[in-house]
């Protein structure tokens, strides 16, 4: 699907790590590059016609995302340089002053290092309590199993939407109901959902939702932090400097922008926000239902053949996302994906920056391919035929 519109899949490769970053369409290159020749100034700064047009894009910019994910106010997108940076300013712009001894902060084993780490800080600096809801048979989370440690104490649940080792999707938008009607905070890692599926943050109705551009056809260095207005404007900026504040003459006499600007100090990745920007047009073109129910499909094929192989152990075998991650019997995953990349294979090996998971799956290192829609079934077929053969593997270990 679309594949002429990839330079990188005019190369002689297979490329199965999308769940670590995406290809680039020519439109999203087009669009820096274009930004860089015609019209390079800063953002808010200037008084002439450039300049001018920098901020027209980039509040453009802004409005996209708001439709994208169909936020309610254009003030609630706040550009980041990423999923982490976003998670982290959640919890040390907002929860690290709103988080009291004993308080629990509820996340999984399967989350990523960026919706860990984050929490952890904040857990130790204010002695809060880290809780992890117990996954089912298949890794994944379930209403029922949160409902279970939920006390009077639990302040946050920050999960991903999908994770990016089981591929679970979890039931965000019940678990924000349950959390709201016992006065919980819900913040989503959306890095690898919302380059697959149609995302509604306020169908949703989670507090927090946050994702980077890289992985949904955009530029690397930027990303979005959405976040209820009343909660982002109650929450401390990560950065003091330009382009935040109206005036400051002392210490005492510091006076702040409104939303967004207080939340996005000093020069942006201006760059980046147009190339998000032709990133959405981009997917949109497509249409976001299309992309899932053809990832959906793709997946199915390549378990379905994996299935076969007696020497293959799949480890997130009823997970309804593009993420399959798997083993070969006593080969271990980073050889694996050395004898891929002879035959111009790209996957991803190791513990994928979840690396508490282990706890649930009881298996420390994984192969993890990772779908995206100009994947083919053709290019499954030749990675099933190489991991077919066992012998084949371990010879070419040596």
């Amino acid at each position: 699907m679309n594949r002429e519109d990839f330079p990188m899949l005019k190369k002689d490769i297979i490329y199965l790590d999308n769940g670590a970053t995406t290809f680039k369409p020519q439109s999203v290159i087009n669009a820096i590059a274009n930004y860089y020749i015609n019209y390079c100034a800063n953002a808010h700064r200037g008084d002439y016609n450039i300049s001018f047009k920098v901020d027209q894009e980039y509040e453009n910019a802004r409005d996209a995302v708001k439709d994208f994910i169909n936020a309610q106010k254009r003030e609630e997108i706040i550009f980041t340089n990423g999923a982490t940076n976003s998670l982290n300013m959640i919890a040390t712009g907002f929860f690290a002053n709103n988080i009291e001894l004993g308080d629990e902060i509820i996340i999984t084993k399967s989350e990523h290092a960026s919706n860990v780490l984050p929490w952890f800080r904040i857990a130790k600096n204010n002695n809060a309590v880290i809780k992890y809801i117990e996954l089912d048979d298949n890794h994944h989370v379930t209403l029922e199993n949160l409902q279970k440690i939920i006390t009077p104490k639990t302040k946050i649940i920050a999960l991903a939407h999908i994770t990016n080792v089981i591929g679970d999707i979890r039931p965000i938008k019940q678990i924000c109901a349950l959390a709201h009607q016992n006065n919980i905070f819900v913040v989503v890692d959306g890095a690898q959902s919302i380059a697959h599926m149609p995302i509604d943050v306020q169908d949703l109705d989670c507090d927090f939702f946050c994702f980077s551009a890289h992985k949904m056809c955009g530029p690397t260095g930027v990303g979005v932090l959405y976040g209820k207005k009343e909660l982002l404007e109650a929450m401390e900026p990560a950065d003091m400097g330009g382009g935040m504040n109206e005036s400051f003459n002392n210490e005492n006499e510091v006076l702040l922008k409104s939303l967004p600007a207080r939340l996005e100090a000093g020069t942006p990745n201006i760059a980046g926000v147009i190339g998000l920007h032709a990133a959405i047009d981009y997917l949109q073109a497509i249409n976001m239902h299309n992309i899932y129910e053809y990832e959906v499909k793709l997946r199915e094929y390549l378990v379905d053949k994996l299935s076969k192989i007696s020497h293959v152990d799949i480890i997130n075998l009823n997970s309804k996302t593009g993420i399959v991650a798997f083993n070969i019997d006593g080969v271990f995953s980073q050889d694996v994906a050395y004898y891929l990349n002879r035959y111009n294979i790209c996957v991803r090996s190791g513990s994928h920056c979840a690396k508490i998971l282990n706890d649930e799956t009881k298996v420390k290192n994984t192969i993890r391919i990772s779908l995206y829609f100009y994947n083919t079934y053709e290019e499954i077929d030749k990675l099933v035929d190489l991991l077919s053969d066992k012998q084949k593997i371990i010879n070419e270990m040596f």
